[in-house]
């Protein structure tokens, strides 16, 4: 999957505006136009929102579908408000801070399940930079997107635990159950700062 900067950019800059006008004004945001044809395209996707201090930032809420749903561009503008006002992690994002917030938008690749043979083929099958994962586990499921391993400067096996643990899962059921674990890949735009350069951040080798 190939997305041009320019259309990471309106993606970032539309979740801005879009949860803006969610928590300033309590609405429905206009669209930007033009909107690029990249844009338009049905993936999945996550908007991200960190507090922003001293150069270093702390997550703030993130939301986002694994699979596609509808056009991208509606579908960030329906997770800006939900990553703003709705993530149950967090209270609601108010008006005040959006001085001190950056956003991040991923795109996400289809999910593809790993097949394998035992616990060490499964992570000899996970690349640390490069994947998100997904933990399926009878009714429990969690998510991490491949930008947190990074961040968190997690090898495979952490960070396969973590998902584990993002699924309210033992961190190790993996190890003794035959769990099912999906794979994907994200292209992540991002701003620098609050309201600042817009930025591709790289998370292959």
């Amino acid at each position: 999957m190939n997305v041009t900067d320019e259309t990471g950019e309106y993606l970032v800059k539309l979740a801005r505006h879009s949860a803006e006008s969610w928590v300033k004004h309590g609405k429905e945001p206009s669209v930007m136009d033009p909107i690029p044809e990249q844009a338009k395209l049905t993936t999945g996707a996550f908007v991200t929102v960190k507090t922003y201090e001293g150069g270093e930032t702390s997550l703030r809420g993130c939301i986002g579908y694994p699979l596609g749903i509808k056009a991208l561009y509606l579908e960030i503008i329906d997770l800006s408000q939900e990553s703003t006002l709705n993530d149950p992690r967090f209270h609601p994002v108010t008006e005040g801070e959006f001085s001190s917030l950056v956003f991040e938008v991923t795109i996400l690749t289809p999910p593809i399940e790993i097949e394998y043979s035992d616990p060490q083929d499964l992570l000899n099958q996970i690349r640390v930079p490069g994947d998100g994962l997904i933990v399926k586990f009878g009714k429990y499921q969690g998510l991490l997107l491949p930008q947190v391993p990074v961040e968190q400067n997690w090898n495979s096996e952490e960070f396969l635990s973590y998902t584990c643990r993002k699924a309210y899962l033992p961190v190790d059921i993996w190890k003794k159950e035959r769990v099912s674990v999906q794979k994907f890949q994200g292209i992540v735009f991002s701003e620098m700062k609050p309201k600042g350069k817009i930025k591709r951040l790289p998370l292959n080798n």
